[in-house]
Order: C-alpha cells, then sequence, then structure tokens
C-alpha cells in the first residue's frame, strides 16, 4: 500500500507529509521515530472513545464506560484496525525488526497506529483526528454490549464450553520473536470439538493466550 492509499483508507490529507513518514517509523530504524507521537495518539484516542462512549451509552457508570474503553484501546483492537489498513507494509524499521517479523508485531502495529493519531493531531488539530478515530473505530463501537460481564476472553470462553458441556480449549505456543527484551509470543487456542482452531500474538503468552481466546469466542458467535 502506498501512503496516499493509506491517507485515503484514513479519510485525511497530511498537509505536511513528513508527519506520516514519522508516523510509520520505528525506533529501530532510526530519527526521528514515531514515539513521541504514539505518545500524544495515545491521549488523543483515549479521549476520543471516552467521549463516544459518553454519548453512546448515556445510562453506564463511570466504572463500565472505563471497562468498555479499555476493551477499544487496547494493543489487540488497535493492532487489529492497523492490520486492517494493511500499515505492516508501510513501517519504516530496523534490518532486526524487519527479519523477527516486526512488521506482524502488535506491539508495533499498535504504536504505529496511535503516532498516525498523533500525527494527525499535529496536522489538522483534535477534531480532524476525531473523525479518523471515529470512522476506524465504526464497527468496533457497533459491536458493543454494554451488558457484557466484561470477563476476561480465556474466563469467557471457558463459561461458554463449560455451558454446553465440552472440555477446556487447549492453548499451545507456536513460536516466539525477536529479542528476549521484546519478545512477541505465538499462541494456539485448540477446540477440536468445534473445529476450533485460533491463534493470537502479544508481549507475553497471556496476552497471545487471550487474543486466541477472543477469536475462538467470535468463531463461535457467527
Amino acid at each position: 500500500m502506498k501512503p496516499q492509499r493509506l491517507q485515503a483508507a484514513l479519510g485525511h490529507a497530511f498537509g505536511k507529509p513528513e508527519l506520516l513518514r514519522q508516523a510509520l517509523t520505528h525506533r529501530s530504524f532510526g530519527a526521528p521515530n514515531n514515539e513521541r507521537l504514539e505518545f500524544l495518539g495515545d491521549s488523543v484516542l483515549n479521549c476520543v472513545i471516552a467521549g463516544a462512549l459518553h454519548s453512546k451509552f448515556p445510562a453506564l457508570k463511570e466504572g463500565e464506560l472505563s471497562r468498555l474503553r479499555a476493551s477499544l484501546v487496547r494493543q489487540e483492537t488497535l493492532a487489529d484496525i492497523a492490520r486492517s489498513l494493511n500499515l505492516g507494509e508501510l513501517l519504516q524499521l530496523g534490518e532486526g525488526e524487519l527479519k523477527s517479523g516486526g512488521a506482524r508485531r502488535p506491539s508495533i502495529l499498535a504504536d504505529a497506529l496511535e503516532a498516525i493519531f498523533g500525527a494527525i493531531h499535529v496536522d489538522a488539530g483534535f477534531d480532524a483526528a476525531r473523525g479518523v478515530i471515529e470512522h476506524l473505530y465504526q464497527p468496533a463501537m457497533a459491536r458493543i454490549d454494554p451488558n457484557d460481564s466484561g470477563k476476561d476472553p480465556k474466563t469467557a470462553l471457558q463459561e461458554v464450553l463449560q455451558g454446553r458441556h465440552l472440555p477446556l480449549p487447549r492453548y499451545a505456543l507456536l513460536a516466539t520473536h525477536g529479542e528476549a527484551h521484546a519478545q512477541e509470543f505465538e499462541m494456539e487456542c485448540l477446540i477440536p470439538e468445534l473445529g476450533i482452531r485460533s491463534t493470537g500474538s502479544g508481549g507475553s503468552r497471556r496476552i497471545a493466550e487471550q487474543q486466541a481466546a477472543q477469536r475462538a469466542l467470535a468463531e463461535i458467535k457467527t
């Protein structure tokens, strides 16, 4: 994907294209990189999502709104949106990150997307960033169930299977990537009785297992 196609997908044409280049530059590639923009984008994202939830669910209490916001701004959700944009194809990564699959790593994809939000804020202001975020998050917002218990995906999956009198899922490590200080784990969740084999990745086995469980839940519900 070319930068022009990414901007079309975002719905924002950068007045300062160098900001987009910086947002797509990982620290392993050199300076200037996207760390400062990611810091800014994280705050912008949290504010926009908080405002959207506040408007969409006027009857929910603070704790319930906080739980929903956390589910929307977490690494897994950001990485999924980044993948839908084919963001990995445009990332500028150092040689080591390229060889270890950094363009597919959820943490790098999530950080780059937040950096893009920060770059849009610098380029055109908060309202422009809000418009892009609300556009990209529209499918995720539409899927929100305010009556969801808030249980983590592994617990929720376990309860669903127990309710159907099925064995618990099996989790297995598929691979690890990256240096020891920044490893990425790939896990699979197996439910042979339902013919489900889902995968997840993250900076720890727990995060990767939760993502795999979330995808297994989505398969069961479809």
